[in-house]
């Protein structure tokens, strides 16, 4: 059963690096690279304190946590492109009280990073980079960068200008008020103390310093040993919180345990230790080897077809994942109409069904046709060449020419032809499962909630099924939330502790939908019921997609109400409309899609929210999100959404083949400005094979 995203508490980064130090061990390629490529202090890659102009490789995840007194750090950084390097990080301050907390808890900072390659390595040029710290939120250590590495034999080489709290040590005037003399003081990022504003006007302003340092490759492989100079006084510390600083330059050593886990110590200002870790994998390589069952031999054909059309839509359904609507004969083709079930290849559930049928229908069919569905809407049809494909499964030397007798296009064609075989509603479906919920770096500390999750569907017919899911908590601390952030707005998402906190057993999700073809490449949704956790209603998407095509335009509208906080049947006083007009671009650009919306969120408030992603080769979907809207002040602490986002196909991790995902977001804060309606499902989700994607190649690589 496939799932769109859905709302929960924001996950917080320890659940990231649970999914990596799981995948990481037999699922990666290696990716702790030794010199150069260690995780630094902050977090991303670097030194201890300071940045290197060096990436991950593409699709680089990392999780690290490092000690410095009075500084805990906590970071993710991932790497989506091989020139861009971003990610977040939690600093807990030891010796600083948490103000807006109700006990006696240490400070807890938010922020943001990048970092942007501007010149690859080469024989007599360094690698070049420039990047920026804590570019949002409060901005307590926000600074920025320009550094270049050289290798030379088992040393890498790194050298920067920093600015802000990496260029605290204040070497030189700012050489860059030269050209303009705001650049000559420093501002502090955070607006009106709600933080969250990125004050680019503040951006390599004030205090400059040198830093850099060496890696050393020691013979043995596992350890790398580090000499760093860092930009940083220490008499400049966020809150008033000045370090004594004996000595400017760093000793440390990093240890490599595994491929993806490594280990880090220190010896920073002359007199302070560090100790660290980090996990590491890669999201663009993470696979598993299947126990799918073998695609049949092919027998010769039979003189003529089989009797048992039950036991052949059974096969294909087991073999070949294919949930079969219905098979037609046309003439000399065969047509199977039916919904991918198993695996996230169709070129490869087609090649299985197509043994299949040829095993089971007379000679007298020249021509295999697979109609692909999605809950009753038809996406396209995919046309094999019977004696192509059984000379091309016989011999490697004609799979070229199998390729080229093979073609796929959209489905416009009216239904014809003799049915054969009807297969009825796929009827119920159910899943148990366990959920983490979590709220990590808010006043009220970590709060968690684990819980079983008991997902279930009923397939009424091709195009209509009724929904829901049932969530009972196990064990939680939800007791211990207090807190409701600073808003004007209507309470949207802050009851976020009541709703979790006021019943063991809620039903999250209980809906009937409904889909539609409407013509050529319109397609149509409705919907109603208990939509989500916290609101009800009914709704309807309209969405126009043209076959393989870039681009794709959708709008939905939803008129919602407040679902008590027991989440049985009762409502709320609250109501409203919602809805957004989205545009979909799949950009020719390292496989980015980008989505922006524009509408009015749950609580009345209008505006816009920008969607980036890009997925990975092992169908990992990493992306990051932004909402601005006119909610002004009244949005308060965070100014406005954001967040980043991981889409983990469960096939990249289990030995059996599936075409369900995994959802992971997290996000800085919960806020009533920006929040959209958590819906079920989604229409650009539904319609995916619309898009012919790595199609050609997946059948290239099946036939070898």
């Amino acid at each position: 059963m496939k799932r769109s995203e859905s709302w929960s508490p924001r996950l917080a980064p320890l659940t990231f690096a649970i999914a990596a130090a799981i995948a990481a061990p037999a699922l990666a390629e290696p990716m702790q690279p030794r010199l150069g490529g260690g995780q630094s202090d902050f977090g991303g890659v670097g030194l201890m304190q300071t940045p290197t102009a060096r990436m991950a490789p593409l699709g680089g995840f990392a999780f690290s946590l490092s000690r410095t007194a009075p500084y805990r750090r906590y970071g993710v950084f991932f790497q989506p492109t091989e020139w861009l390097e971003a990610g977040f990080r939690y600093v807990e301050v030891e010796n600083r009280r948490y103000l807006a907390a109700t006990d006696d808890r240490n400070n807890l900072d938010k922020g943001i990073d990048f970092k942007v390659r501007l010149r690859e390595e080469e024989r007599y040029w360094p690698q070049i980079a420039v990047g920026a710290r804590d570019i949002g939120g409060t901005g307590l250590f926000s600074g920025e960068y320009l550094v270049a590495s050289k290798r030379w034999h088992s040393l890498d080489f790194s050298l920067g200008i920093g600015w802000g709290y990496l260029g605290n040590q204040e070497d030189f005037p700012n050489p860059l008020a030269q050209l303009d003399e705001r650049f000559e003081r420093r501002s502090g990022f955070s607006s009106g103390g709600s933080g969250g504003d990125f004050n680019l006007g503040s951006l390599f302003s004030g205090r400059s310093a040198l830093f850099g340092g060496i890696e050393y490759q020691t013979p043995w492989n596992p350890l790398v040993l580090q000499l760093e100079m860092e930009g940083n006084n220490y008499q400049h510390e966020p809150q008033r919180n000045d370090q004594e600083q004996s000595s400017r330059f760093n000793l440390g050593a990093r240890l490599r345990v595994s491929d993806s886990v490594e280990l880090k110590a220190g010896w920073q200002r002359g007199d302070t230790a560090m100790l660290g870790i980090s996990l590491a994998t890669n999201l663009a390589s993470v696979s598993q080897a299947k126990r799918d069952p073998l695609p049949v031999d092919l027998a010769p054909a039979p003189a003529e077809h089989t009797s048992d059309w039950t036991g052949l839509s059974r096969e294909l359904g087991n073999n070949a994942g294919i949930g079969v609507y219905r098979i037609r004969q046309d003439g000399s083709s065969v047509i199977v109409e039916g919904e991918p079930t198993r695996y996230r290849s169709l070129a490869e559930s087609e090649l299985r069904a197509a043994r299949l049928l040829h095993n089971n229908l007379d000679s007298e069919v020249e021509t295999f046709r697979f109609r692909w569905h999605e809950r009753g809407m038809a996406l396209r049809e995919s046309v094999h060449d019977r004696e192509a494909l059984v000379d091309a499964a016989s011999s490697s030397d004609e799979t070229v020419t199998y390729r080229h007798g093979l073609y796929s296009h959209a489905t416009l064609d009216p239904e014809r032809g003799e049915v054969l075989h009807e297969s009825p509603p796929r009827g119920f479906f159910y899943s148990l499962e366990p959920q983490l919920e979590q709220n990590f770096g808010g006043p009220d500390g970590y709060l968690y909630r684990l819980s079983a999750n008991l997902d279930s569907e009923y397939r009424l017919g091709d195009n209509h099924w009724v929904s829901g899911a049932l969530t009972y908590t196990l064990d939680d601390n939800l007791s211990e939330y207090r807190y409701l952030g600073p808003s004007e707005l209507p309470r949207v998402r802050t009851h976020i502790g009541d709703y979790l906190a006021e019943t063991d057993i809620g039903i999250s999700n209980l809906q009937y939908t409904h889909t539609a073809q409407l013509g050529n490449d319109w397609y149509a949704m409705g919907y109603g019921g208990l939509l989500e956790t916290m609101f009800a209603g009914a709704g309807a998407e309209l969405l126009y997609r043209p076959f393989n095509s870039d681009v794709a335009l959708g709008l939905d509208v939803n008129w919602v109400k407040q679902r008590d906080f027991d989440q049985r049947f009762e409502m709320r006083d609250y109501s409203t409309w919602t809805g957004h007009l989205t545009g979909y671009w799949q950009t020719d650009y390292e496989d980015v899609l980008a989505k922006a919306s524009v509408g009015r969120y749950l609580a009345g408030d209008l505006g816009v929210t920008f969607d980036v992603s890009r997925e990975f080769d092992s169908g990992i979907r990493l992306g990051g999100w932004a909402t601005f809207t006119n909610a002004g002040d009244a949005f308060g602490e965070g100014s406005f959404d954001k967040g980043i986002y991981l889409s983990l196909p469960l096939d990249a991790f289990f030995v059996h083949s599936t075409r369900q995902r995994a959802q992971l977001a997290w996000s800085p804060l919960t806020r009533d400005g920006g929040a959209r309606l958590a819906r079920r499902e989604r229409l650009y989700d539904l319609t995916e094979e619309r898009s012919m994607g790595r199609y050609w190649e997946e059948q290239a690589e099946l036939m070898r």
